[in-house]
């Protein structure tokens, strides 16, 4: 059990929203996520962090791939749809497409083809590696939509600095100055 103090701070970490999905046959599963990464700058890698009691756990688990699909800022719906357990809604939600036996949440930013390569259990979780063999651009000048359990849904579009203020530039002044 983590402690309530601490609980509330990890709450504070926002993450970008994003839908896990995968097909086995006819059957299609798909999850909200907010703990998925890219691991590495030189090749696509991704990891994402998957409950093995997750009913889309088994459908990757035995196909080896599975598909990210970047949510926008107007995809709440969606994402609010995908992060409760499937039987609740009955899988009514209409928010898939296919491109050629690949689930992809409509509409998203883009989204990913992965292809695992390892795993890693991690406590209640199994982390897993893996490629990117394709991808589907969507609406890539969307802001992204995010999320933390302490502040909710967000919009990612705020700019964090003034237009053509370069804190990097400022910092390498700064080394500047203290070297002369």
């Amino acid at each position: 059990m983590i402690d309530p103090d601490l609980k509330r701070s990890l709450g504070q970490m926002t993450y970008n929203a994003n839908v896990v999905a995968c097909r086995q046959g006819a059957l299609v599963r798909a999850y909200t996520s907010t703990w998925t990464y890219q691991v590495a700058f030189e090749e696509p890698i991704i990891a994402i962090s998957i409950s093995p009691k997750h009913d889309t756990y088994p459908l990757i688990d035995a196909a080896g791939w599975f598909t990210i699909s970047l949510l926008a800022g107007d995809q709440i719906e969606p994402a609010q749809y995908f992060s409760y357990p499937g039987h609740r809604f009955k899988y009514v939600g209409d928010y898939l497409d296919d491109a050629d036996g690949v689930p992809f949440v409509r509409d998203c930013v883009a989204w990913l083809y992965c292809e695992t390569f390892d795993r890693k259990q991690i406590a209640d979780h199994e982390l897993m590696f893996a490629t990117v063999t394709r991808v589907g651009e969507g609406r890539l000048k969307e802001p992204a939509l995010t999320y933390s359990s302490r502040k909710g849904w967000r919009i990612a579009d705020t700019p964090a600095r003034k237009p053509g203020e370069s804190v990097r530039d400022k910092l390498l002044r700064m080394v500047e100055e203290t070297d002369s």
